[in-house]
């Protein structure tokens, strides 16, 4: 069992992902109100080796050895993996011994401003940043930032990454209905697009509870409303969970396991990292389309928010 690589995991956007994850749970330069992976416990920018380069590799070197060949070696985690400080060294390493395997970075994006962050990122074959809010009031509101970051800070890094990089940029943007969905907001989000001028924009929004108990998820209508509005043609809505059973990697066995737990008593996220031994993301991706499915559901409560079996009558 991997301390530090999880999957192949079912990923909408990168098929058969390898994820490596360079951070502890939930170290974060931001406290985003719908994350899944739960509130932040360290909010910072500083960067440091969290996870040992040597950790890591040797982890890498025994799963290039043991396995075949994922579609995409992925950076995600439970945290923003930027701020190890030896990303660079490890997607590196990578690139030595797997040449032919391309590299992911999975990132919120808002260390970009930092030239040694982007210099250790440039040979990565698609980078996929986040921005929710192009004003400053929207951005605290939603992501709850470390107290030095800005909007125009981030969005900055932004701009001055795709100019640097050669690659492909796929840029996230999570609307929440009532925070970032009004007109003000809209027309500042597509005046960074223009700057930024990522290769194509992402559009999601929630799968299921973020850390806050009053948002909810943007319906499908809602979202192309907002894609005509922009009038952009590299927009697409990121399809829906269901679809993650169509990927190759979509493993029968943890969705097996993961509702047999489920049966016996409901459990949070953590209970079922803990039981399984499963990583929160690969958790995550697999609760995703149990949801949408109608066999499962949230109750939130006091200790968090619990999944439990719904009964067909």
């Amino acid at each position: 069992m991997y301390k530090h690589l999880f999957g192949p995991v079912p990923s909408r956007r990168l098929g058969m992902s390898l994820g490596v994850d360079l951070v502890p749970k939930k170290v974060c330069s931001l406290n985003c109100l719908y994350c899944e992976v739960g509130c932040t416990t360290k909010l910072t920018t500083e960067r440091k080796e969290y996870i040992p380069y040597d950790k890591v590799t040797s982890e890498l070197e025994h799963y290039f050895i043991n396995n075949p060949n994922p579609d995409y070696i992925t950076f995600s985690g439970a945290g923003e993996p930027t701020l190890n400080s030896r990303i660079g060294d490890v997607l590196q390493f990578i690139k030595r011994k797997k040449p032919d395997i391309p590299v992911a970075v999975l990132t919120n994006g808002t260390l970009l401003y930092d030239k040694q962050v982007r210099d250790e990122l440039i040979d990565a074959n698609v980078v996929l940043p986040s921005l929710d809010a192009a004003t400053e009031i929207t951005f605290r509101k939603i992501n709850c930032p470390a107290p030095q970051l800005t909007v125009e800070k981030y969005i900055q890094g932004l701009i001055d990454f795709r100019n640097e990089f050669s690659g492909q940029i796929w840029l996230e943007v999570f609307i929440i209905p009532g925070y970032n969905d009004n007109i003000d907001d809209l027309k500042a989000l597509k005046n960074a697009f223009t700057k930024i001028k990522p290769d194509l924009i992402q559009l999601n929004t929630l799968d299921r509870p973020g850390t806050e108990e009053n948002i909810h998820a943007a319906s499908h209508e809602d979202l192309r409303k907002i894609v005509d509005y922009w009038k952009l043609d590299h927009v697409e809505i990121i399809a829906a969970a269901p679809e993650r059973k169509n990927i190759q990697s979509y493993r029968k066995d943890a969705e097996a396991a993961i509702l047999g737990t489920i049966t016996r008593r409901p459990c949070t996220v953590d209970d079922l990292v803990k039981i399984l031994g499963l990583h929160i993301n690969e958790i995550n991706k697999y609760l995703d389309v149990l949801e949408a499915e109608g066999k499962i559901e949230p109750v939130r409560q006091e200790r968090g928010v619990f999944y439990q079996i719904i009964h067909k009558s």
